[in-house]
């Protein structure tokens, strides 16, 4: 089973090369992010055509989040649900279905923008929100992954330099807490399991030619619990993925599952 999550900073931009990609890297599910899409406006057609079936939650042209799967999507909802306050109560960032026996869950989290800000806080109580669902919901031993763009550099060998940063989000000690915290729960980093080494990016910046300089930073993530991380055999960052044509700033991160 392969499992994938990109960050495509507009579907509508970046439809055809969703589509191209899908047709070469043939995941069973792929969990996107910044679609930009309300709901009535989100391609299911062109998918259904290439043999997925998807789901998608989005307001209007920021945010977005689906999921597309060819193992089936059962039992689809979106956000912490109705008795949970949200600190991004506006946004569509969080949606999870049932994916080949996996609960899969699709995750944009905030920006957070500055430090300190009002934004930044209000990433750290969201964090809280998903950490507090997590353990509401589901057991470190069930099946469970959770993937997406965290806005995160979980470790200083995640970023290009950690000079250019300082004092800058996606590497403050709360967000990698954050993380931590996740990880302390019971999801593992997939990713830095199969790799241990540094320059492994997944997002650069299209200013200053940062992908060419491999100036990046690795803040998509696919973690899982045990049952699931047990299960993986190979990953990889799709680099191919951020050259040619208007890419996303983001490549999509690859996982394979043994059977």
């Amino acid at each position: 089973m392969r499992i994938a999550t990109w960050n495509v900073n507009s579907l509508k931009a970046r439809l055809e090369r969703v589509e191209e990609w899908l047709e070469y890297a043939r995941p069973d599910v792929l969990c996107l992010q910044e679609t930009k899409l309300a709901d009535k406006n989100f391609p299911a057609l062109a998918f259904s055509a290439l043999g997925y079936e998807s789901v998608h939650f989005g307001y209007n042209q920021w945010n977005g989040v689906a999921i597309l799967s060819k193992v089936g999507i059962e039992d689809p909802a979106n956000g912490f649900g109705k008795d949970v306050e949200d600190p991004y109560a506006e946004d569509a960032r969080m949606l999870a279905a049932t994916c080949g026996g996996i609960r899969v869950v699709s995750v944009y989290v905030p920006n957070g923008r500055e430090v300190p800000s009002e934004f930044y806080d209000r990433k750290l109580a969201w964090f809280d929100r998903l950490a507090e669902w997590l353990e509401a919901h589901h057991g470190a031993k069930d099946p469970v992954v959770v993937t997406g763009d965290f806005n995160v550099a979980p470790e200083d060998r995640d970023v290009w330099s950690t000079a250019a940063f300082v004092g800058s989000t996606h590497v403050t000690e709360p967000e990698r807490a954050a993380i931590k915290r996740l990880e302390h729960w019971g999801l593992v980093d997939t990713f830095r399991r199969m790799y241990d080494g540094e320059n492994l990016y997944s997002y650069w910046d299209y200013r200053g030619g940062d992908f060419h300089q491999g100036r990046g930073m690795r803040i998509d993530l696919v973690l899982a619990t045990e049952p699931v991380a047990e299960r993986v055999t190979w990953a990889i960052v799709d680099r191919n993925a951020r050259k040619g044509k208007q890419p996303s700033d983001h490549a999509p991160v690859v996982v394979d599952l043994r059977d």
